[in-house]
């Protein structure tokens, strides 16, 4: 296992600013699983920050080397669940979380990268790998601890083959139509005017129906650039914001009621990411606009609350924030239990890569909808990956490459490596 400190210098041009993060350089701390048998396959995964202390992430998944080196390839494809569980399950390394923050997020990438090696070892994309999978074997991977007041195994298996009816036709109308898609690109604080207004007519050309747009540092700039946007892509296209856990709960309800006027369909991380009766109480406040959240939240446990305490009314999967793909199944188990969509968060490196593929199985195999659902994307740094994302007309295409789509091209690792890259050097 090879470990990688790998930073993109997006604080120049301030992509990705936010009302919390306003100068971030998109991160990953990298990992690559080699293999000797077959000889040349690895595995790849990372979990994503946003600059300083991509050190302490990346050294925390370096800890983790001992749990998989030595393992059989074929052991751990057959059932990634296996080094999961081992992670998760070590009575030292809980201490650290439990299940939560940067240890976890570590766990996270090993697991990202194991199953990025299984699918590549089946030769298809995750999604499909999947969507494909034996109902059975899928709640085998998936993680129930903490969750069975709102879930059980066999309430999981029965969405499961229910989500097999009509699956087939689901997957050839995917391959066809794609998975809808919304655009963060022209919403970073941190842009001019002009630039925001371009992009935003920019993303409304090019086919995306919903423009998502950066809110909470001040509310007279909030209510001049929402109206700027609002004009910008006109009366049809939706407009989402997102605050990025910037208030209190009643700061966040008067924020929310000055800017209703131009008709946000969601407000998202309006309150801390833990706050789970908050956001029922700006979901009660503000409705009918939408609340939506989960980026940030830390593991399966907090989805259950929210969704119990009917706090949201998108959950937002985050491929790298929780324990992998395994969390990441119970977590969608979760939100088709409780008809709740779940609109992916890809704002950051590598993180529209991921996602893709988690949405599109509970498209074809779980939820068995599209509606009310996207995909987020933003246009930048794809070209660092070997199978980066395609969109076209306001949709993502459906990956066909084997694994994860979470390799990154060497010579991006070279140039980007910090501190020693030649970027950075």
């Amino acid at each position: 296992m090879d470990t990688y400190d790998i930073r993109f210098p997006t604080s120049e041009y301030l992509d990705g600013s936010d009302a919390m993060n306003p100068d971030p350089d998109y991160s990953a701390a990298y990992l690559v699983l080699r293999t000797d048998e077959p000889e040349g396959l690895a595995g790849h995964g990372f979990a994503f920050t946003i600059g300083r202390g991509n050190d302490i992430q990346t050294t925390a998944i370096d800890v983790l080397r001992p749990y998989v080196v030595g393992r059989s390839v074929a052991e751990v494809c057959a059932d990634p669940g296996l080094v999961y569980r081992a992670l998760v399950g070590d009575s030292q390394l809980r201490w650290l979380g439990p299940e939560k923050g940067v240890m976890h997020m570590a766990i996270g990438a090993v697991v990202n990268a194991v199953w990025d090696l299984a699918a590549k070892c089946a030769g298809k994309p995750l999604w499909r790998l999947l969507c494909e999978a034996e109902p059975e074997w899928l709640v085998a991977q998936a993680d129930f601890r903490y969750v069975t007041d709102a879930i059980t195994p066999e309430e999981a298996l029965a969405l499961l083959r229910h989500g097999r009816e009509g699956a087939a036709e689901r997957t050839e109308a995917l391959m066809r139509h794609g998975y809808p898609a919304y655009s963060t690109t022209a919403g970073w604080l941190g842009y001019p005017d002009e630039k925001m207004i371009r992009l935003a007519k920019e993303a409304v050309a090019g086919g995306f129906e919903l423009i998502k747009l950066k809110v909470g540092a001040d509310l007279a700039d909030d209510v001049r650039r929402c109206g700027l946007a609002r004009e910008a892509v006109g009366p049809d296209v939706h407009l989402a914001i997102d605050a990025n856990q910037r208030w209190d709960v009643p700061e966040a309800i008067a924020w929310l009621r000055e800017l209703a006027r131009f008709s946000p369909l969601w407000i998202e991380e309006a309150t801390s990411p833990d706050d789970v009766l908050g956001h029922a109480a700006v979901r009660a406040a503000v409705a009918p606009m939408k609340v939506a959240t989960g980026e940030h939240m830390q593991n399966r446990v907090i989805a259950k609350q929210l969704l119990q305490a009917g706090a949201v009314d998108v959950l937002q999967i985050d491929a790298a924030r929780v324990g992998g793909v395994n969390e990441n199944l119970t977590i969608l188990l979760l939100a088709a239990k409780f008809g709740v969509p779940v609109c992916p968060h890809a704002g950051g490196v590598g993180l529209c890569e991921l996602v893709q593929h988690l949405a599109m199985f509970d498209y074809v195999a779980l939820s068995g909808t599209t509606e009310n659902r996207y995909i987020e994307h933003v246009d930048h740094l794809h070209e660092h990956f070997r199978h980066p994302v395609t969109v076209h007309n306001g949709r993502y295409a459906a990956p066909s490459g084997p694994g994860f789509s979470a390799e990154m091209l060497p010579d991006s690792i070279a140039r980007y490596v910090y501190p020693s890259g030649e970027h950075w050097a």
